[in-house]
């Protein structure tokens, strides 16, 4: 794929456009500096693990979503790479079961997490309605809504150095989820952004990705709102 410019502006102003929706990224949420910060309790910890596997374990259903809507081979033969990180394969462990290890190592069960015990309603609200959006919007415009990618290995970093420093009660094999997506948060979000910047080629259609990423970090804020309220210390 070879990005292209619209009539009116260029490619890099659009990409330019995309990334500022940065300063909506729920890095910058209050109980998300807290948790760099080392500030959060054992209790909050697991409290945001538990709800924010209800987000995780529907990621792939998500990535089906925008599959079952593309009709382009080539974005669906690497888009379904996805699916199988996430998921895994026969002996291989994909970001779910790393993400429940995570609750583990946190003090956890399987069980309590699994069976949402501790899910809170503005979570579940938030991640269905993110599904949903990729269900029902043109297939591009769910693909612009993944770009928060952009955002994610920064913010990987720093959570881990954060959880390895200020929470060392949290057994290090644990930490895998973060260290796996140090390295497959930037592949997969400069193969949506080569997606994007070639199909949105006008302005309208251009907008309307940087609505869909706007939505996005939207979701991820109200997220983090109803984990802030339902554990606030």
């Amino acid at each position: 794929m070879t990005a292209t410019t619209d009539r009116t502006g260029t490619t890099a102003g659009f990409v330019d456009a995309l990334r500022a929706r940065s300063r909506r990224y729920h890095d910058q949420h209050p109980f998300h500096v807290r948790m760099n910060a080392g500030l959060l309790s054992p209790a909050q910890i697991r409290g945001w693990v538990a709800n924010r596997f209800y987000y995780q374990e529907n990621i792939p259903r998500k990535d089906a979503a925008i599959l079952a809507n593309c009709p382009d081979l080539e974005v669906r033969r690497r888009w379904i790479r996805r699916i199988v990180d996430h998921d895994g394969t026969a002996g291989t462990e994909g970001g779910i079961e790393a993400w429940l290890r995570l609750a583990e190592a946190a003090g956890l069960t399987r069980e309590e997490v699994l069976d949402h015990r501790h899910l809170a309603p503005g979570v579940r609200f938030a991640v269905d309605a993110y599904v949903t959006f990729a269900r029902t919007r043109p297939w591009v415009e769910a693909v612009a809504s993944s770009l928060t990618e952009l955002f994610a290995p920064d913010l990987m970093a720093e959570r881990l150095a954060a959880f390895e420093r200020y929470y060392p009660w949290i057994e290090r094999d644990g930490l895998t989820y973060f260290r796996n997506r140090l390295h497959q948060a930037p592949r997969d979000s400069e193969h949506a952004l080569q997606v994007v910047t070639t199909h949105c080629r006008t302005p309208e259609e251009q907008e309307r990705a940087v609505d869909a990423l706007s939505f996005k970090c939207d979701v991820l804020w109200s997220l983090m709102d109803a984990v802030d309220r339902a554990y606030p210390g």
